[in-house]
């Protein structure tokens, strides 16, 4: 399905459709079917209560697995475990693109510094690209250039500094076409000759990503033992704790949701979660699905997408349990974080974008199964359809039938939805206990102490439902919107502040 035509138009409505039809419901569903108001929201008061107690209990089960991870000697377990079919664990190098624009060589050194840091494995297999566009000008991409190959000289295999081209035609600007383009730059210069692509992972991610120590050597078991490797991403658990403390209290309650959520759902049952942010995966898959989509911004689960149908739906996401720190959004001053953060989420929403993509492509690839094909497109809708709604169906829903039809009120399910709703409600705090609990235990030392810190970290939990409206919920359904009515959106990189 071409995308300039009206199906694949109509395709794009859909979040913003479903979205605006489930917030009015109350409203207008409250007149006319009262009834049917009142059985949804408490459907969905379960189905909430369902995935909160999921969430929480799969979070413990992640949080033991990290400690596990962390203490263990990957290079050793290899060596104790080595079949016949394995990779040899020398033979495996590691392509690491770090997309940069105009950021402090400061920040940059996040990345850069933790995997000069890595442990159990030769760093000579990890090959660095610092990716730079050439719009952020000669001078700075210089100064920058040289800073690390000062500073990093002959400690990876293989310092690269790439500049993406300005303008190119059938671009848009973000990370998505700056990665593609540095990988694929790397696989002219170096795959091939030097190095096989088959023995090579890809990893992206973002100037503040702070690598476990333990990531590669565990990526290294993981690719070298597993006899599905070249169809693979690995995922670990992306934590917002390198500067959480210092940020606004809302930016800092959706990073305390999001980062023990996130364990939760790399576990998934399904098997149906996407990779997101900062991932790893096969190089010779990525270059089979013909890299980085150029003109698509949410570059994190598009590529999957393109993976996955490219592979005929083999493709899939396996957990790493060593966490990924990252910078939380920030800003020159207390508002101005909030309107990062507000404008990160903006972006991540976009990526509603891909269910016209999942759509159309579905329709392209019979050979894959259709129950396949089917619960791939219906976890993107689900996610989106409850990014931009929840808020509204927990709050709005179960108040506004009784009181837009006090008639209903007098109605055995109208008088009891209200008391309904405040017990599933209440009941859900347990697992938002135990998430805030998890996440406090997993942060850094140096971000839990103080009385100052420990204090506003408590205190800050009354302001939840207003922190998720306005840095979640809101932003999603501003990008859902965009996207019905065919606004496209430009990529706007989040600030990040050197510390």
């Amino acid at each position: 399905m071409n995308k300039n035509t009206k199906s694949y138009r109509l395709l794009e409505m859909i979040p913003g459709i479903f979205a605006w039809t489930t917030i009015s419901f109350p409203i207008w569903g409250a007149i006319f079917f009262p009834k049917a108001v009142a059985y949804f929201v408490i459907a969905f008061l379960i189905y909430w209560l369902y995935q909160s107690f999921k969430s929480a209990f799969f979070a413990v089960i992640g949080y033991f697995k990290i400690l596990t991870a962390s203490k263990t000697n990957w290079l050793d377990l290899f060596q104790e475990n080595f079949r016949a079919d394995w990779f040899k664990y020398n033979d495996i190098n590691h392509v690491v693109v770090i997309s940069s624009y105009k950021e402090p060589v400061e920040v940059i050194d996040m990345a850069i510094g933790s995997l000069s840091q890595q442990i159990d494995i030769n760093l000579k297999k990890i090959h660095v690209i610092l990716a730079q566009e050439q719009r952020a000008g000669q001078d700075n991409n210089n100064t920058t250039k040289d800073y690390f190959l000062k500073k990093y000289k002959n400690i990876f295999g293989n310092l690269i500094f790439t500049e993406h081209p300005s303008d190119t035609p059938g671009e848009t600007v973000g990370k998505h076409s700056n990665e593609a383009y540095a990988a694929k730059y790397f696989k002219k210069k170096f795959l091939g000759t030097k190095l096989k692509i088959e023995n090579c992972t890809l990893t992206s991610c973002d100037v503040d990503t702070l690598f476990h120590p333990k990531y590669f050597s565990a990526l290294t078991y993981s690719f070298a033992s597993s006899s599905s490797r070249h169809y693979l991403f690995w995922q670990s658990p992306i934590f917002w704790h390198h500067n959480i403390n210092s940020v606004p209290a809302p930016i800092r309650i959706i990073g305390t949701l999001g980062n023990v959520i996130h364990i939760a759902n790399i576990q998934e049952p399904d098997g149906l979660f996407f990779n997101y942010s900062c991932y790893s995966s096969s190089y010779l898959l990525i270059d089979q699905a013909g890299y980085w989509d150029i003109d698509m911004i949410p570059e994190d689960w598009h590529i999957f997408l393109q993976t996955f149908f490219a592979s005929g739906g083999r493709s899939r996401v396996e957990p790493i349990f060593l966490p990924t720190v990252v910078d939380a959004p920030d800003g020159q001053s207390y508002f101005g974080a909030l309107k990062n953060r507000y404008n990160q989420c903006l972006r991540h929403a976009w990526g509603a974008i891909d269910i016209p993509y999942a759509i159309s492509q579905s329709m392209r690839h019979p050979e894959i199964p259709v129950i396949t094909r089917v619960l791939r497109i219906f976890k993107l809708i689900e996610t989106h359809f409850i990014w931009s709604s929840n808020w509204f169906i927990l709050t709005l829903g179960t108040s506004l039938p009784v009181v837009l039809n006090p008639t209903f009120f007098q109605t055995a399910i109208g008088f009891n939805l209200p008391r309904i709703s405040n017990v599933i409600l209440t009941l859900c705090l347990i697992p938002l206990t135990v998430l805030i609990v998890l996440d406090w235990k997993l942060r850094p030392k140096y971000q839990k102490t103080g009385f100052r810190n420990i204090l506003k970290n408590i205190l800050q939990w009354p302001f939840m439902p207003l922190a998720t409206l306005t840095m979640s919920v809101l932003p999603g359904l501003h990008s859902h919107t965009r996207l019905m009515f065919g606004h496209r959106l430009e990529y706007k990189t989040t600030q990040k502040k050197a510390s």
